[in-house]
């Protein structure tokens, strides 16, 4: 016979709320039967609905607190129940700064196995919104009208937005214009279902140290009506813009960014500062989105490689050369490998641009690249590595664990690979000396994290 659940559809049941799902809903346990509920927080006690069930879990409703969370604060945003983009407006700054702490401590334990490892107090901002130098803006019909905004929580169906919390009131301004101007001239707002239509996203940068602004219109077609019209209208009521670029992107793809791009009007590049450094920024640039953030990160990352001007520093998914500048500025040499060509090409210009000489950049496989580097004699005293989400590849940590330099510094956005790839370099002949969350995204339960590895 199959097991039974302890609870059914519809049931009302008083829960007690353990911890925080990825997008922020709240995990209750009723007889070790998991359920999800938005809008809860950890500690909290309540009476839900259950939605639905499924074999090992189940969702919820909450229809009642009874017991809040010290930590609960009302989200400020108006459409914050609706919009996917924050998970945790509802939990205070210092609840979330706390909570962040606690994944990196969960996953170190879970994962890694490490329990006598120290976690500092994440790191955070004095003013955890307007801080996003990105906004990218999904374009539909809804109801025979122009939409504007992000997208509901697990669905394709856009949430209407005049104003964004967390991203920078430059850009959100001009996203706005950028709406005008489409309806007052009717280009007709892509449709998802049917792949037609004209304008896709609108996607707008600025540089926060410069005040520059890139406008970046995503269109399904080559032809942009009434483009001077756009030109004009930005450009007068935006002094600030300093480059408009059209992306085309004809494929019915959920990818933002196509193939082809184009400037319309300006430069091709804007520029921002980061730690006295100077990046170009183009349309498909990979730059952190929280300057202000990436600057408490990367300090701790060169704090942790303890330059002394002598050394010889490796820089594993380098990108466009944001730490590798700046360990440039006290390391002997640095060697940086990105595995895309563009983001290559725009590190060496970067560096050119700042007239850093002893930096140098290689595309390809960090685990191809590195070992062919060392069989050429370069020998690092310390290594850098900032993977994607899914972490180190296991052939780079046996590289790295190979070369044995003095100090490995992990820069990491996902506390789980992390922890994954920290057994195998700790067994490799490294000690973790200090674990450093950042809160570079206020708002939502993203944390990135600094880890700093000594040779024993």
């Amino acid at each position: 016979m199959p097991e039974q659940m302890p609870v059914e559809k519809n049931d009302q049941i008083d829960v007690t709320f353990s911890d925080l799902t990825q997008d922020g809903s709240g995990v209750a346990k009723v007889d070790g039967y998991t359920l999800f509920v938005p809008g809860a927080l950890p500690g909290e006690k309540g009476t839900i609905q259950v939605l639905k069930t499924k074999k090992g879990y189940g969702y919820g409703r909450l229809i009642q607190l009874t017991k809040p969370s010290e930590k609960r604060v009302d989200p400020p945003c108006p459409i914050y129940d609706q919009c996917g983009g924050c998970a945790i407006q509802h939990l205070s700054p210092e609840g979330q700064l706390d909570h962040k702490r606690q994944i990196v401590i969960d996953a170190l334990e879970r994962i890694g196995g490490f329990s006598d490892v120290t976690v500092y107090p994440t790191l955070g901002m004095d003013e955890p919104w307007d801080y996003r130098n990105k906004i990218q803006v999904p374009v539909a019909t809804q109801n025979g009208t122009f939409a504007f905004g992000f997208y509901k929580k697990r669905s394709h169906e856009i949430v209407n937005m005049d104003h964004c919390i967390i991203t920078d009131p430059t850009i959100d301004d001009i996203v706005q214009t950028v709406r005008r101007i489409a309806e007052d001239n009717s280009i007709a707002p892509y449709d998802e279902s049917k792949n037609r239509g004209t304008l896709r996203h609108v996607m707008a940068r600025v540089g926060k140290k410069t005040g520059e602004v890139m406008v970046v219109l995503i269109t399904r077609t080559e032809e942009l009506p009434f483009r001077k019209n756009f030109i004009k209208e930005l450009t007068e009521k935006h002094p600030e813009i300093k480059s408009i670029v059209q992306n085309i992107n004809p494929k019915s793809t959920n990818a933002i960014l196509g193939e082809k791009t184009k400037t319309l009007w300006g430069r091709d590049v804007i520029y921002d500062q980061i730690g006295g450094v100077t990046f170009a920024i183009s349309a498909q640039s990979f730059f952190q989105v929280n300057p202000e953030q990436t600057e408490v990160l990367y300090g701790k990352a060169l704090e942790y490689a303890g330059l002394t001007g002598d050394e010889t520093v490796i820089d594993a998914y380098c990108g466009i050369g944001t730490i590798s500048l700046f360990l440039a500025k006290q390391a002997k040499e640095v060697y940086g490998v990105e595995i895309v060509p563009e983001a290559i090409e725009d590190a060496r210009k970067n560096a050119e641009l700042n007239q850093i000489t002893n930096a140098y950049f290689e595309a390809g496989k960090a685990e191809d690249v590195i070992p062919n580097w060392r069989d050429q004699g370069i020998e690092p005293d310390v290594i850098v590595v900032d993977p994607p989400r899914k972490g180190c590849e296991a052939s780079l940590i046996e590289t790295m664990i190979a070369m044995q330099p003095k100090r490995i510094v992990y820069v990491s956005c996902n506390p789980a690979t992390l922890a994954r790839d920290l057994k195998m370099l700790v067994p490799g002949g490294y000690e973790i000396k200090k674990v450093q969350p950042v809160d570079m995204f206020p708002q939502t339960l993203h944390v990135e994290c600094c880890v700093s590895l000594e040779k024993k």
